[in-house]
């Protein structure tokens, strides 16, 4: 685990084998490819796209909460994933002999949903393969205009009583964005990307081995990318995710040394949890 521009983030993230990105302070996660123990005390999962590396345990995640007592979990995913879920949970409930107790929530592209303790997470659009969205959670507070700054106590609440609308304005601060399997495209794209306070991005590939046009062929980020793009990561904290299972730890971080600039550098965590030294 551990303390990215002050959110815990953590979790397990290997190209083609499993993604799932924990925010324990909030009790969420993104993705669940894989059974995971930590997941199981997280109610909410926000779901990328259904390839079985982010999506393939979340019957176990279902099956085991109720079986454990624990409140029903609540899935969100794109729209257009909604009835091929419903029947495949059908299916489970047929073998499992079981009611797998679970809320389905459609979000699509644009859309938002309230995730409490004024923050709310915003589905976007990012590319892939297969039609794949991220996230960003943000933080929304109503602050007084800065007009308004003199006023006591006493007179803001009057005006409020009195109906006043104009004392406040809404801020909105992002903070943790999450953008799946996609192209490097989305950071372009997403203003809300570049100015997450953390940046959680895939970078399935770092050297020679796979090529960028390899990589964008199959929907995929490669460092080179990102390396042309240094200027545009406004994040605090960038956490990259998703390396394939053909490099080592160490291959990965002698390959962001040897190409990050050092500002980017000095942002950049690896996540390489459950991979080979």
């Amino acid at each position: 685990m551990a303390q990215l521009a002050g959110i815990e983030v953590s979790g397990v993230s290997i190209a083609g084998l499993e993604t799932c990105i924990d925010l324990p302070e909030w009790k969420l996660c993104f993705d669940l490819g894989r059974a995971q123990y930590f997941a199981l005390a997280r109610p909410l999962v926000l779901f990328t796209h259904p390839h079985m590396d982010h999506l393939g345990a979340i019957g176990w995640h279902c099956a085991t909460r109720a079986m454990r007592g624990m409140r029903e979990p609540t899935y969100v995913v794109g729209p257009e994933y909604v009835q091929p879920l419903q029947k495949l949970f059908e299916a489970w409930r047929e073998l499992d002999g079981s009611r797998m107790p679970h809320r389905l929530v459609p979000l699509a592209p644009g859309e938002e949903f309230e995730l409490g303790h004024q923050r709310v997470a915003r589905a976007f659009r990012s590319y892939h393969r297969v039609p794949c969205q991220g996230y960003v959670i943000s933080e929304r507070r109503q602050k007084l205009r800065a007009e308004f700054r003199s006023l006591s106590g006493p007179q803001i609440v009057e005006r409020r009583a009195a109906g006043d609308t104009e004392l406040f304005e809404q801020q909105e601060t992002p903070l943790v964005a999450f953008c799946g399997d996609t192209l490097i495209e989305v950071l372009e794209r997403e203003e809300s990307v570049r100015r997450a306070r953390v940046l959680v991005l895939e970078c399935s590939f770092v050297d020679e081995r796979v090529s960028v046009e390899e990589a964008r062929a199959m929907g995929h980020v490669h460092l080179d990318e990102i390396v042309e793009r240094a200027e545009l990561f406004g994040n605090q904290a960038v956490l990259l995710t998703h390396f394939s299972e053909r490099y080592s730890s160490r291959e990965i971080l002698a390959a962001l040394d040897a190409k990050l600039p050092p500002a980017l550098r000095a942002k950049v965590t690896p996540l390489l949890a459950g991979r080979r030294n």
